[in-house]
């Protein structure tokens, strides 16, 4: 339909429910504002109107001139156009036009918002599984699997520290009190602990081939499992073992190590079963082992060194075929290690997390209280990320008076740090909202608030005692002091949380484990390659913020970072050993993260390629322009025949018969190209030509009316317009940092942050310290009166 040339006409006929609009843009001559209405009025309403309602959107009453009394529908608008996915790409397009209309736009709000000044506003903050276990290891340097007791934190806006979606119930308050009880007696011992058995188990898709060492296992061994256990008493131990394959006569002695040193070897063989099954578990004797945290190895010893080839199952996943007795040399795999005790305790060893809790050491009574004071405020003032009060501390020292009543000095350490370990302050960050604020007012955070968002954003965790002492004197509230110690934070070995955290969640890493490759076709891949993957993503991100590099360098690094495992399936010579290094890339098959086996792995599915999938991940995650659900009674790509006169088609014909569908075509035109251009990956994000035995076709249009075919052509397609990656970047980075999801106010923060950052070629820096320096992160709207109403209802 050509809507552009003509004059000014609006005819709508509406047939069989849909309606059709002849319109034209009329003169260029005419003013700025009536352009911009017209083009809105003219072009988008042919699809966005109250009939067809494209997008959930009607754009009919919509006010170009006067965007501020629909913001929302307005910031909807800006980032299509931004994007260039609109108007679509079969209607001819007036460029300037277009951004006549983005900027007009954009200049209304920014203005708007400016005599606003609004800050933004969320409820308090409930520590997540990730925190709470980096606040367990840095006040014991004890390591914790959260997961034990607490349920897995929703995912919203994606990341797991929005405010307003972590609800609070009573089972959950009851997990946390678990959790605290169980950390403590891990953390002091538990000379009266019953004997227990705790099992650690491997997935099947864990290589435990004659060449794969796992990490924490000492060298010259393969395969096991290795796990970092509390033992509660020094006492006896047993640990039993239970495998899978290794079927045959041959026996293999396993090594079983506390912290690297052998305890004890045992021997698996002779009646097994095809599975790897014998009537009884492996197991060893009870071995005495001293109280704390150690390293507990179940591995076998290495029998070879040098090359090792199975010529009838050369596969890197150990497991593949063992059901089908495929390969004479298939390696026992060991599954579960359990460890029982303890038996005849003894008593308790001092442990480094001993050493830190007891700083000091009552000779008699008199000393007991004064030492537990400086025990428990010491703690306290860590666990709590601020300096402990008197009233704060009498409140503690009640629970230690209670604890140690009953069974003297240590339980009532034990009892404190119990209490602290369920104290609101530990589990909540709750903002002090100034005396006298009224409701909708904005105020400046104190410098402890300020601290704590600071930290948790870089660091995952409490401020240290530096920013502490910033934060408590005032001086953190300035900005050339912010400045500092966001520099100062940033080349601290803890910034990595931005990369294991932030990166991880916005580029939706945890979707990898979701996708199972068929070990059938795809049988070199396993958990190993799978963390290798993951590892990849994170350190070329950990290694833009050290490096200060651009933002944009994301999609366009030739370069990337790799061990041996993942260089050799990427089919890229010359890297050997499990340590991960820079990596140029040989050819432009790869560039930046849409090269990456983590990205492109979970766009998959189990047994074929997913173009929609990875489509949808580039506009909904990179580009921030997520398309609406499919409507209701769609069917599936996997409902569309998968042959056709015989012939097994390809991915890309069944898209084609799927898409012929009108209802299905709109967004599938948007996101299709995307994915076909890396459908020369497989599943696991290794390079291939054909697919069914066909040559791949992977030519497509952009949704700009770019042609594309190859990686690097769709990343040149998305760097064309790098504005809306920025800006969805740091809107991401944004949300993270305020635990709570960006409003249409915030919009134009972000514009100004991104338009800042542009003169320093968006550097990561410049980004992370411009989202520092917003009035949203330094300050705080004090919640409306029915916010405070619908958050005590939720709360209930």
């Amino acid at each position: 339909m050509n809507l552009v040339g003509h004059k000014n006409t609006h005819k709508s006929v509406i047939r069989s429910g849909f309606v059709l609009v002849a319109v034209g843009l009329g003169s260029t001559t005419t003013t700025l504002a009536n352009e911009t209405n017209d083009l809105v009025q003219q072009t988008c309403v042919a699809c966005h109107n109250e009939f067809t309602l494209q997008a959930g959107l009607n754009l009919q009453g919509f006010d170009a001139t006067n965007p501020q009394s629909d913001p929302e529908v307005a910031e909807k608008i800006i980032r299509k156009l931004r994007a260039g996915q609109m108007p679509p790409r079969e209607m001819p397009r007036d460029e300037a036009a277009i951004m006549r209309l983005v900027t007009t736009l954009e200049n209304q709000l920014d203005r708007h918002a400016g005599k606003e000044g609004r800050a933004g506003s969320r409820p308090f903050q409930r520590v997540n599984r990730a925190e709470y276990e980096q606040l367990v290891y840095d006040l014991l340097g004890l390591t914790i699997d959260s997961s034990e007791w607490l349920p897995e934190d929703r995912i919203s806006a994606s990341f797991d520290n929005v405010a307003d979606s972590q609800d609070m119930s009573a089972t959950l308050m009851i997990a946390y009190l678990t959790a605290a009880s169980d950390i403590a007696r891990r953390a002091l011992g538990n000379e009266d602990a019953p004997a227990l058995a705790t099992t650690y188990s491997n997935p099947p898709s864990l290589s435990q081939h004659e060449w794969e060492r796992v990490e924490g296992a000492p060298y010259g061994t393969r395969g096991g499992i290795s796990a970092l256990h509390t033992f509660p008493a020094d006492g006896e131990y047993r640990f039993s073992m239970r495998f899978m394959s290794g079927w045959g006569e041959r026996y293999h002695d396993i090594d079983v190590s506390i912290d690297r040193e052998r305890v004890a070897l045992v021997h698996y063989g002779g009646d097994i079963d095809y599975q790897g099954l014998k009537e009884f578990p492996v197991e060893t004797g009870r071995i005495f082992i001293r109280a704390g945290e150690h390293r507990v190895t179940a591995a076998f010893i290495r029998q070879m060194d040098g090359p090792y080839e199975d010529l009838l199952k050369p596969n890197a996943r150990s497991l593949t075929g063992t059901e089908t007795s495929y390969g004479t040399t298939s390696p026992p795999n060991l599954m579960h290690l359990t460890v029982e005790g303890p038996y005849n305790p003894t008593g308790i060893s001092e442990t480094p997390t001993r050493q830190r809790i007891f700083s000091c050491r009552p000779t008699v009574e008199a000393e007991e209280r004064p030492c537990a004071e400086e025990i428990v405020s010491r703690l306290a003032s860590k666990a709590f990320g601020q300096t402990l009060g008197q009233q704060q501390l009498d409140d503690l020292m009640n629970f230690y008076t209670m604890g140690a009543s009953d069974g003297g000095f240590e339980l009532g350490i034990r009892t404190a740090l119990e209490a602290m370990l369920a104290s609101p302050r530990f589990l909540f960050r709750i903002e002090k909202e100034p005396a006298g604020v009224q409701p909708g007012e904005t105020y400046q955070l104190a410098g402890i608030d300020l601290a704590n968002r600071l930290s948790f954003f870089l660091w995952g965790t409490n401020p240290d005692s530096e920013l502490l002492a910033l934060a408590e004197s005032g001086k953190l509230t300035r900005t050339r002091t912010l400045k500092a110690q966001v520099e100062r934070m940033l080349a601290d070995p803890r910034a990595e949380s931005l990369s294991t955290r932030f990166a991880a969640l916005w580029l939706r890493l945890q979707d990898l484990d979701k996708v199972e490759p068929d070990e059938y076709w795809y049988p070199h891949y396993t958990q190993q390659l799978t963390q290798a993957m993951r590892r990849e993503t994170e350190l070329l991100f950990h290694h833009l913020v050290q490096e200060n590099r651009s933002f944009l360098e994301l999609y366009s690094a030739d370069y990337s970072f790799m061990n041996e495992r993942l260089a050799r399936h990427y089919g890229i010579p010359g890297v050997y050993g499990d340590e991960f290094r820079r990596v140029d890339y040989p050819n432009d098959q790869r560039r930046g993260i849409l090269g990456h086996g983590s990205i492109l792995t979970q766009t998959s599915l189990g047994n074929r390629t997913s173009p929609v999938l990875r489509g949808k991940w580039v506009v909904e995650v990179l580009v921030g322009t997520p398309p609406p659900p499919p409507p209701a009674g769609v069917p599936d790509l996997e409902e569309t025949a998968g042959a056709q006169g015989g012939e097994v088609l390809t991915t890309r014909r069944r898209m084609e018969m799927h898409r012929a569908n009108p209802v299905c075509a709109a967004c599938h035109k948007v996101m299709d190209p995307i994915g076909l251009a890396l459908d020369n990956f497989d599943v696991t994000g290794r390079w291939r030509i054909r697919e069914n035995d066909a040559p791949l076709d992977t030519r497509s249009t952009f949704y700009d009316g770019t042609e594309i075919s190859t990686p690097a052509d769709l990343s040149a397609a998305l760097l064309k317009r790098p504005i809306p990656l920025v800006r969805e970047f740091t809107s991401k980075l944004m949300a993270y940092a305020l635990g709570r999801r960006l409003e249409y106010f915030d919009q134009p923060v972000v514009r100004r942050i991104v338009a800042d950052a542009e003169q320093d070629n968006y550097r990561m820096k410049a980004l992370i310290t411009g989202v520092i320096l917003s009035d949203a992160f330094r300050m705080k709207d004090a919640p409306l009166q029915d916010q405070l109403v619908s958050r005590e209802n939720t709360s209930d």
